[in-house]
């Protein structure tokens, strides 16, 4: 098992892609604060969803004449940054217990708290790459890495660990696993080809469709990727933050159909 975290660890080439990623997520989040004294709305929020809100933001800034900023990561770890002093106006976790811990430390407006989205994993494989369908096929001798979030921290690797465990190969290919610090950098190394094969979301394989293959898991092998949302206690622009969390659910229900999430009122009773 290897982790995507700096020089001298895993594929050279890989890691500096993984890096290079993250560095692009961050300037994405920051291309969105424009100037002319509007007001500037926060939004910490898992990789997830970066594609789906990317092609939110514009129409939300167009209606509350105010600017996104938003900063991308693992939830885990965004989750940890607002605990240690990081403040945003809202967060939007890939997993609500996040959210939880945050409202069971005061950090989070209780009333706010919501689901926006239940999220799937996917088998990905470069498109050009191995014709890899079912989780078992990871036990392949051609099959060298497999791209992973990290589970300690990212719920979507979290998901995948556990369908990996529920297929009964975990143990088979733990050997060939390739941590990455989130979901977003994960996607990256599948992308590149320096993995055969990655787990994982299925909103990121769509936005990447042209360089990914890739088979739906059955939600049955992992926890219900539950992803919570609230504004923070002490929020600078707590009605606006309100509003985005609000849109999410309401006007940007099909863009985020589109990228794959199950909306709440979707799930079956």
């Amino acid at each position: 098992m290897r982790f995507l975290r700096g020089r001298g660890q895993g594929i050279v080439g890989a890691v500096r892609l993984a890096w290079l990623t993250a560095l692009s997520v961050v300037a994405l989040s920051l291309g969105s604060c424009g100037g002319g004294g509007h007001p500037r709305v926060t939004i910490a929020a898992a990789s997830d969803v970066r594609s789906a809100f990317e092609r939110l933001a514009p129409r939300f800034e167009a209606t509350c004449g105010c600017d996104l900023v938003f900063s991308f990561g693992s939830s885990g770890t965004l989750a940890t940054q607002i605990e240690q002093g990081n403040r945003v106006d809202a967060f939007f976790s890939a997993d609500e217990s996040y959210v939880d811990r945050l409202d069971d430390s005061g950090l989070i407006a209780s009333d706010t708290k919501q689901l926006y989205a239940i999220g799937r994993i996917v088998l990905a494989t470069p498109v050009d790459g191995l014709p890899l369908k079912r989780l078992e096929d990871l036990r392949r001798s051609d099959v060298r890495h497999i791209a992973l979030a990290n589970p300690d921290h990212a719920p979507y690797g979290l998901a995948g660990k556990q369908a990996l465990q529920a297929a009964g190969v975990w143990d088979d290919v733990q050997s060939k696993l390739v941590l990455g610090e989130n979901a977003s950098a994960t996607t990256a190394f599948v992308q590149s080809g320096d993995a055969e094969a990655g787990i994982v979301p299925l909103s990121l394989a769509i936005q990447d469709g042209a360089r990914l293959s890739y088979t739906l898991i059955d939600d049955h092998l992992h926890e219900p990727l539950r992803q919570g949302a609230a504004v923070l206690t002490g929020a600078k622009q707590a009605t606006l933050a309100r509003q985005f969390i609000q849109f999410v659910n309401g006007p940007g229900r099909e863009t985020m159909r589109s990228f794959g999430f199950v909306l709440p009122d979707d799930m079956a009773p």
